[in-house]
Parts: structure tokens; C-alpha cells; sequence
């Protein structure tokens, strides 16, 4: 193993490891022991994209993924969700994409009505979701609908989960439409992208150790700093003038497995 970069040795997994299910480490430093397959379709639901066998993750994230495409399938236009990327079958660094979905607590849900649910596997390969921003992100587009309004409020209100990111026009075009409950307001957080799909980040489940959960969200429903983000796009600040004596910016390298917590030479050779 040393030597070869983690997400080779992850990448190169195809099912998940003989283990107790557990998340070890950091969202975007861990990996996955017992990861569990979510089915490639259910009675509300289809995952996507089923080359990349990235439709793994922790129990506790396709019960969540379950009961949360059963609430979709409760809306006008939606028989339930297109699941995008959860974990590879033991999380770990991914070979392309993201840093983060290493521990099998993290998922992204499409943007696009799931209206079909017997789509082929070369219909998943092909389509793709649909964008809902509009001026950079800024606003959402005329494919925002309620609907998306309460499948995010709905995946929001779970206490299983700890935050969820999308475009900055979204969350301010939600603080504007909410008229009730508000509190779970402060889980969706803006984040550049995100506007073909939003990401879900559950918590480390009860009980587990090993799993670091990311600090919690700042207090209060957090559409002012949604707000400052959709001004920074419409009218960017002034970079900063540059520093003629700041170091270089080293480029990022890839993960070891000595960067990962020592459970995961385990998980990797678990059969």
C-alpha cells in the first residue's frame, strides 16, 4: 500500500468490506467499514450513473435515502428520486469528483423530477439532471418549483442530518417562501455548484466512534449570509491586491493511507 495513492487502492474496491457497518474519520478523510448497497431501484426511487458503483454507504444513509423518496413521491410530478453519487463500496477518496463522500454519510439528490422510475441503466448513463439557477446562481430558473421547496424541507427536518448544500439563489429563494417553521432553514447552506442536485450530509450516526462529525451550522436560519452570498455574485468584491512575497500555493496531493485513520487498512483488507 505504500506508496500508492488511497484512492487507487479505494477506486479499485467493487463491494463492500465483511465488517460491522462503521464511518471512520472525517467526511473528507475517512472511509467506510460494512458499506451497504443501495438497490439500483425501488418502489420511489433509481440510482444513477451505475457505472461509477458509487450507490454504497452507511445503513443509516439508505434508510435516509428511503424514507426521504418516499416523502418526494408524495409530490405532484415526482414518483419519488433520482439518487446520484452516496460512496464508493468502502468510501475512502474517490478516483474522480469529490473530496468529500468518504464515509458513506453524504449523498447527492438529483434536481430533476424523478417522473420515471423504469429508467434502463443506458437511460442513467445518458440523461442528465436539470439545472435550476439562474445569473450564476444568483436566483433559481423557471424550473424551481414548490415541490423542491418541500423535498428540501422535508430532507432538511431530519434529525439525522447535519447540513445540505445548494446554489446561493436557492436557499434565499426558500428564507423568501418559508412562512412557517423556519428552523430548519439553518441546515441548507449555500455552496458554489449545487444546482443540478443538492447534497445531503447526515451526522455520524448514535453511538459510533471513530467518525468525526464537521462543526455545526452557525446559529439563526443563516438566509443573511445566503443573501451576502447572492450580492458577491451580482456584484463581486475586488480581489485583494496580490503579495509580492507570498509563498507559492503548493498543489494539492493525493491522499496516503497514512492520512487516514488507521481503521481503514482494515477495511481495505477485510474480504
Amino acid at each position: 500500500m505504500q506508496g500508492i495513492a488511497a484512492k487507487q487502492l479505494f477506486g479499485a474496491k467493487s463491494d463492500g468490506s465483511n465488517q460491522s457497518s462503521a464511518s471512520f474519520g472525517s467526511y473528507a478523510k475517512g472511509c467506510l467499514a460494512g458499506g451497504a448497497e443501495l438497490a439500483e431501484t425501488g418502489p420511489t426511487w433509481q440510482a444513477m450513473r451505475l457505472s461509477r458503483n458509487r450507490n454504497w454507504g452507511h445503513p443509516e444513509t439508505i434508510s435516509y435515502i428511503q424514507d426521504l423518496s418516499v416523502k418526494a413521491a408524495q409530490q405532484p410530478g415526482w414518483n419519488g428520486l433520482y439518487i446520484g453519487d452516496i460512496s464508493q463500496p468502502r468510501g475512502g477518496p474517490m478516483l474522480s469528483g469529490h473530496r468529500s463522500h468518504q464515509l458513506g454519510l453524504d449523498v447527492d439528490i438529483w434536481m430533476r423530477p424523478a417522473d420515471r422510475l423504469n429508467l434502463s441503466v443506458g437511460e442513467r448513463e445518458s440523461i442528465s439532471s436539470t439545472s435550476m439557477r439562474r445569473s450564476n446562481g444568483a436566483y433559481v430558473n423557471s424550473s424551481w418549483t414548490r415541490q423542491h421547496h418541500e423535498i428540501l424541507r422535508a430532507a432538511a427536518k431530519d434529525s439525522r442530518v447535519a447540513r445540505i448544500f445548494v446554489f446561493p439563489g436557492a436557499k434565499v429563494q426558500m428564507c423568501e417562501d418559508e412562512k412557517g417553521d423556519r428552523a430548519w432553514l439553518r441546515k441548507i447552506r449555500p455552496w458554489w455548484g449545487h444546482h443540478y442536485h443538492f447534497h445531503v450530509r447526515l451526522n455520524c450516526p448514535a453511538g459510533t466512534q471513530g467518525c468525526i462529525n464537521q462543526d455545526p451550522p452557525p446559529a439563526g436560519d443563516g438566509c443573511d449570509d445566503a443573501r451576502k452570498w447572492v450580492q458577491d455574485i451580482l456584484f463581486p468584491p475586488p480581489p485583494p491586491p496580490p503579495d509580492p512575497n507570498a509563498p507559492k500555493p503548493k498543489p494539492r496531493r493525493d491522499l496516503q493511507m497514512t492520512d487516514l485513520p488507521r481503521q481503514c487498512i482494515a477495511v481495505l483488507q477485510s474480504q
